[in-house]
């Protein structure tokens, strides 16, 4: 039996698409929904073997519907249902398994039924091979380096000191760091002759460990001090910034950056990993990321795309959960696009995060805002 989500704004539609499902056979309609929003939501609870997707729909189009689908469930089989053959194209990129053109026959819905069904019997794919192979260093939301072949495997270190010198010459990015900063940095305080022996000591650890593990950084000792040289090894905050730089210096927004900037944040530089020198850039890189979101949000809200300006200002907040001025943004959002209920659930958390985190008031337009959307909900519910 295959389990299929139906979504189209259309009730008629969803009718004749259930009606020629059920002749076809061995098919369950998991939930069938004119709210493409209240759709996704029960996606992360329903189980379902496919989606068929309508493209024109207000509020949300398909293709949008589409992306937030591939990151609840990224090999999800979804089916484009549209009379619009202009869509073709951005159907092919989100990698959808099929693309019927309104009105289809029987015999066109059998296949697209065959390609789901085949869809589910076949293995996922492997990753790449030279998507594994390389070593990584990875600095959003900890600090580790994943080692070559299987993905999730670290570098062991010996000791807590030498993670740390191995993350400072890379946050130095191959620029040399003298001993006595090192030492500054990592045993403040300690006797100097000492410290230069632990020094000493975490170097030769380091050397060895990034040898077993097959890392590509050479610890190099300059007359300025010592450096890390990377030989091309990748460095996810490196990347971060380099986009980060695309949206907010050069003003690139296109989708894929979007996708990619926010695949890479995990968390805050260097995030619990307790290294006091890591502060500065942590704060830098965290309103670098807020500046961009919004720029997003403003993007996407000028281009009619309801869906990504909601999930630009989800992540703002995530970041930044007492912005008054991004929460009332989306509460804004939500109640243009009828969706009452998550206007009120970040009503509350806003004044949540304002009360708990800043101890003190919501502020008056934010109250107001806040009375509004109680009064909307009040009406809907009765």
């Amino acid at each position: 039996m295959i389990r299929v989500m139906l979504i189209d704004d259309e009730e008629d539609a969803l009718d004749l698409l259930e009606i020629l499902l059920g002749q076809i056979g061995n098919v369950q309609i998991a939930g069938r929904y004119i709210n493409p929003f209240q759709a996704l939501e029960a996606l992360s609870r329903t189980a379902a073997d496919a989606v068929f997707l309508d493209i024109e729909m207000p509020g949300l189009k398909g293709t949008e519907a589409a992306r937030q689908i591939r990151t609840i469930s990224p090999q999800l089989p979804i089916i484009f249902t549209t009379a619009y053959v202009q869509y073709a194209v951005e159907a092919f990129e989100i990698q959808s398994t099929d693309y019927l053109l309104k009105p289809f026959t029987m015999e066109r819905l059998q296949n697209t039924m065959a390609r789901i069904q085949k869809s589910l019997l076949e293995p996922a794919a492997p990753s790449s091979p030279s998507a594994s192979l390389a070593p990584k260093v990875l600095c959003l939301g900890g600090f580790h380096i994943e080692l070559s072949g299987e993905t999730g495997k670290t570098l062991t270190w010996k000791t807590k000191k030498e993670r740390e010198l191995c993350a400072l010459l890379i946050h130095c990015e191959g620029r040399p760091v003298n001993a006595a900063t090192i030492i500054e940095a990592l045993w403040p305080g300690y006797d100097l002759n000492k410290a230069k022996t632990y020094l000493y000591t975490c170097l030769s650890y380091l050397r060895k460990s990034l040898a077993e593990g097959g890392v590509p950084i050479r610890i190099q000792k300059t007359d300025q001090g010592f450096a890390a040289e990377l030989d091309g090894l990748a460095v996810d905050v490196f990347e971060f910034e380099r986009l980060l730089g695309d949206v907010l210096a050069e003003g690139m927004m296109d989708d894929y950056i979007y996708d990619k900037m926010n695949g890479l944040y995990k968390g805050e530089y260097m995030e619990a990993c307790d290294f006091g020198w890591t502060t500065s850039r942590q704060l830098e890189l965290k309103a670098s990321y807020v500046r961009a979101l919004r720029r997003w949000y403003a993007h996407f809200r000028s281009r009619s795309r309801p869906a990504l300006a909601i999930d630009s200002l989800q992540k703002l907040l995530s970041l930044a959960p007492d912005s008054e001025l991004d929460g009332r943004e989306l509460i804004r959002l939500h109640l243009e696009l009828g969706n009452r209920n998550e206007a009120y659930r970040v009503c509350l958390q806003l004044e949540q995060a304002v009360r708990v985190q800043l101890g003190a008031e919501l502020e008056e337009e934010t109250k107001q805002l806040f009375r509004q959307t109680m009064e909307k909900s009040e009406r809907t519910s009765q």
